[in-house]
């Protein structure tokens, strides 16, 4: 028997021997991938919902894949596709929105990397429910349609330089690209071992006004934002045992 033979056998027993923890070191997952439904929700100048315009929420989809840094730490890579949409005339208080009638859609393809935390360091463990937060940066691509033919300009008479702001707007071209943080929330419920649900919400930090196309004839000493909520599955992809040592059961 020659040594790399001797030596693999001594490692074999030595993890029969100190069980569960050698062998969660073995078997610990590398890589977890998933894919979520999720609802964008626009946050503007176009509402006057404190969280957002839930009643133009549009659907859209993310994917992702985690590396595994450590129990505690993930890096996340993320492709997410949805659309955003306002519309003053949804509100009838305060009455001057149906009477500005401004109106936006787009969509919106968002690539991002985050960095993920799990406060109870449990991302190799089986627990069932295991919350986590995220943050990071990235970029979000737009093809935003703006809409102020319904604008009621004689409910504005008193009101000259409301037009003018509408003028400056209306010669600011919209961005078709936005740099973006997201920041957010979730937890994952364990079906298996490898497989859970995921459900979380996610707010992005914008540094732009014109999201909606407009702002100087709407809040222009306000950014806007948007966030989506999602649930989902996820997968996760272990580690097998390197050594090929033969599997024991307790």
């Amino acid at each position: 028997m020659n040594n790399s033979l001797m030596k693999v056998m001594l490692i074999c027993v030595s993890s029969f021997l100190s069980s569960e923890p050698v062998a969660a070191q073995l078997n610990r997952p590398r890589y977890e991938i998933g894919a979520l439904i999720s609802g964008f929700v626009y946050q503007g100048d176009l509402t006057p919902q404190r969280f957002g315009s839930f009643e133009t929420t549009r659907l859209g989809f993310s994917l992702f894949g985690s590396l595994l840094l450590s129990p505690s730490f993930a890096l996340r890579g993320n492709f997410s596709y949805g659309g955003l949409r306002g519309d003053d005339a949804l509100y009838k208080y305060p009455v001057y929105r149906q009477q500005r009638n401004f109106n936006f859609r787009t969509p919106v393809t968002e690539l991002s990397v985050l960095l993920s935390w799990s406060p109870l360091a449990d991302q190799y463990d089986s627990r069932r429910i295991s919350p986590y937060l995220f943050t990071g940066g990235g970029i979000s691509f737009l093809r935003i349609k703006r809409d102020w033919s319904q604008f009621n300009a004689s409910h504005f008479g008193e009101e000259p330089e409301l037009i003018e702001r509408l003028g400056e707007d209306q010669a600011e071209r919209p961005p078709r690209s936005i740099p973006v943080i997201p920041v957010g929330a979730g937890f994952r419920y364990r079906l298996t071992q490898r497989i859970g649900v995921n459900v979380e919400s996610s707010y992005r930090l914008l540094f732009t006004d014109y999201l909606d196309g407009f702002s100087k004839a709407a809040n222009p000493e306000k950014n806007d934002h948007y966030h989506t909520i999602s649930a989902g599955v996820s997968y996760r992809i272990g580690q097998k045992d390197i050594l090929g040592c033969p599997v024991v059961k307790y």
